[in-house]
């Protein structure tokens, strides 16, 4: 697929400022949205500062594209009437713009949490079952529920990449498993964007690591450069395999309870 044009949400995030200038670099012309003010980062590149608040308000955002990347939304663990407003919601009206504007691809941030409930022992693919590790991850099950309903019903291409660990290095002994390096990460959201012959596909976007319990997508056509394991000295002895989870402390019941309402 020829992609000239792109609309990326979320664009002042930590995923969004990742893709910015890569993305920028590609393409002819880059839409950045986000809910707090941005400056262009060089010709070619529209900021814009807007609220997902509807389909309607987006349509003349993404009219002409010929593709979104969605990452805006709530980034982690809230009260479930939240995550319900910025990740179901919001995913909902990107999409629902889209249609109606004829864009042709949209790319959702998933997340690795949608599986974190997973032993660590284990090899998981994006076929398995969700088993999501909090509330967020609940989120991210419905947001990849709709983009399959309208890539099903109304014909959209929909790449949902489930994000790993993005950080400049990793930090902790999870990130051994987890970690998405910055260039990979945009090696992955290109390869989401123009490979061919996709209705529907969620794929896991994580670095080449040696210790990785997801299994890559062949289709997408982009193999990660990095891994994890370079930085193994500097990180702690991760816990042994059988007795913990994919999502590691995210799984444990004290990250999800103090977002339950009594």
């Amino acid at each position: 697929m020829i992609v000239q044009s792109v609309v990326l949400t979320g664009a002042a995030g930590r995923v969004g400022s990742v893709l910015r200038e890569p993305l920028r670099r590609r393409v002819r012309r880059l839409t950045s949205i986000d809910r707090v003010p941005m400056v262009a980062q060089g010709p070619g590149e529209e900021c814009v500062q807007a609220e997902l608040s509807g389909a309607g308000p987006l349509e003349p955002l993404v009219a002409g594209a010929d593709a979104v990347v969605h990452l805006a939304g709530v980034p982690d663990e809230a009260p479930l009437p939240d995550l319900l407003d910025g990740n179901v919601l919001g995913t909902h009206h990107v999409l629902e713009a889209a249609r109606r504007q004829g864009v042709r691809r949209v790319v959702l941030a998933g997340s690795n949490r949608l599986t974190g409930c997973y032993p660590a022992a284990q090899t998981v693919s994006a076929e398995a079952p969700p088993r999501p590790d909090g509330l967020y991850g609940v989120s991210k099950v419905a947001a990849e529920a709709l983009g399959r309903l309208y890539a099903d019903k109304f014909g959209l291409e929909v790449v949902c990449l489930r994000i790993g660990s993005l950080e400049p290095e990793p930090t902790e002994a999870r990130h051994l498993a987890t970690w998405l390096s910055p260039h990979d990460c945009a090696g992955f959201v290109w390869a989401a964007l123009t490979c061919p012959e996709v209705s529907f596909r969620a794929a896991y976007a994580v670095s080449a690591n040696t210790r990785r319990f997801w299994e890559l997508d062949e289709h997408l056509g982009y193999r990660p450069r990095d891994d994890a394991e370079t930085y193994r000295d500097r990180l702690p002895e991760p816990a042994a395999p059988a007795h913990r989870l994919q999502g590691g402390a995210y799984a444990t019941p004290e990250f999800t309870l103090p977002h339950i309402s009594a």
